[in-house]
């Protein structure tokens, strides 16, 4: 009898995914909990410190003063974490690389800035000067100019657009299109931190420090020294003082919902066809019941009256809970089902791996930093609606400093190749339990803020660095 009978005879046959027959078969809850706890253990917690965060502190305010779980103030809570999560959940994906932007803040706050005094005074040329005015369509123009060099046909195109809705002074009166100034101005400053790290060589940490201070000195040329109101233009007052109708949040329930289920079951679907691992359909089914059950909780909750006193109901889901969540789905699914997502973590976790694969590392990372700069924008528009206007000081602080530990304690590492959108969130949550709770207690200092985030900064990143370390000896 040959050898090669024997080894049919003992269950072995000649095709090569033979030795990979655990792999291929479909995932039951007992089998995804002990994937996960493996995964722990050789260091990739992912969120849960920020989960346990949330519980530990959650619990620490609640047992103090029942104010903390009342519906009004959870609502105050999303309006204050919201602007952290959409400038962390653009962050995310520079640390994803290993780099930083420092900029982040100052970013959000010029945007802003040109944005809130364009709409105020009609016609931003004559408000801010020429010199100010001109620098701003040349640093444009510029961006523009440096994208279509790096190939980044798309990004140069809606530089472009900015800067003609600026010259021609469309933004007049039209909050949205002012928005989209803002913007397009973050999408130009992503560009310059992108070329400047991969065609100079120069470290993101420099060129993101030295772009914070220039920002920072534009801010004030764009305001003048006075805050430009914006609570008088009705979809910038709303963005975290306007909520959903109860209506639309059940609308926004099922398409979240319904969306995750059906890239959960097509994503499984296409994992079978393939001869991999899959989960098993009660599993995936528990997944997706148990964030309906979550949600409806959640929606049904906030669509009662969270008004303590007399006078109009504040009901439905806040915008600014509703919209930092649709970016985070959109991130994700760019992130888990773009070649473009899978790059970034591969050049995150060997830079010189993946270009020796072929990976366009250098398009990749501006792409990167263009997206983060464009979030900063965002959320600097959420920070000038919460503050009350553009201020000269808008975006600056310890605005990117929360950001940055948003997404560390949401479980991004800091050394690159692990992150997920979903960390902003969690991260951003943490950060703004922490002064909202210590605001509900008179009788604690405000610098009790500052050491408590700090503190849970460090523990965050003592987490990541030991993860890391055990990942490497896993």
């Amino acid at each position: 009898m040959s050898t090669e009978t024997t080894n049919l005879e003992q269950g072995e046959t000649d095709d090569p995914r033979a030795s990979f027959r655990v792999d291929t078969l479909p995932r039951g809850l007992g089998q995804a909990f002990r994937e996960y706890v493996v995964k722990v253990r050789r260091g990739d917690p992912g969120g849960l410190p920020a989960i346990l965060g949330l519980l530990v502190i959650g619990v620490l305010f609640a047992s103090t003063t029942d104010r903390f779980l009342s519906a009004n103030n959870i609502g105050n809570l999303m309006s204050q974490a919201s602007f952290i999560a959409l400038i962390a959940l653009g962050l995310v994906f520079v640390l994803i690389l290993g780099e930083i932007d420092l900029s982040a803040g100052a970013t959000g706050g010029v945007a802003a800035g040109f944005a809130a005094q364009g709409l105020q005074s009609g016609d931003l040329h004559a408000a801010v000067g020429s010199r100010v005015y001109v620098g701003l369509v040349v640093v444009l123009l510029a961006a523009a100019g440096l994208a279509v060099w790096k190939g980044l046909y798309a990004v140069a195109g809606v530089v472009v657009l900015g800067t003609v809705l600026i010259l021609t002074g469309a933004y007049d009166g039209h909050v949205w299109v002012a928005f989209g100034v803002a913007v397009t101005i973050g999408v130009a400053i992503g560009v310059l931190n992108g070329v400047l790290v991969t065609a100079l060589g120069i470290p993101s940490f420099i060129v993101t420090l030295a772009m914070f201070l220039a920002w920072e000195g534009v801010t004030l040329d764009a305001v003048k020294s006075q805050t430009v109101s914006t609570p008088r233009y009705e979809p910038w007052f709303r963005l975290t003082h306007g909520n959903m109708s109860p209506a639309q949040g059940w609308v926004f329930l099922v398409v979240v919902v319904g969306g995750y289920a059906v890239a959960t079951v097509v994503r499984q679907r296409r994992r079978a066809s393939q001869g991999v691992s899959y989960d098993q359909l009660a599993l995936t089914a528990l997944r997706i019941g148990s964030l309906g059950l979550a949600g409806a909780a959640a929606v049904a909750w906030l669509n009662t009256n969270r008004n303590p006193n007399d006078g109009p109901k504040i009901e439905g889901i806040p915008w600014a809970a509703s919209i930092p969540i649709g970016f985070m789905v959109v991130f994700t699914i760019l992130l888990a089902w773009t070649s473009w997502g899978r790059h970034l973590y591969a050049i995150g976790g060997s830079k010189e791996a993946a270009s020796r694969a072929g990976i366009a590392v250098d398009r990749v990372k501006i792409g990167a930093f263009v997206l983060c700069s464009a979030m900063a924008a965002v959320g600097g528009l959420f920070l000038a609606d919460f503050t009350g206007g553009a201020h000269p000081d808008t975006g600056q602080g310890n605005t990117l400093l929360y950001a940055v530990a948003a997404a560390v304690i949401g479980g991004t590492s800091l050394f690159g190749g692990r992150g997920r959108p979903r960390d902003a969130i969690l991260g951003a949550v943490v950060i703004a339990m922490i002064p909202n709770g210590i605001q509900l207690h008179s009788g604690l200092p405000t610098s009790v803020v500052q050491e408590i985030t700090g503190i849970v900064l460090l523990v965050a990143a003592s987490v990541d660095a030991i993860s890391r370390r055990r990942s490497r000896s896993a």
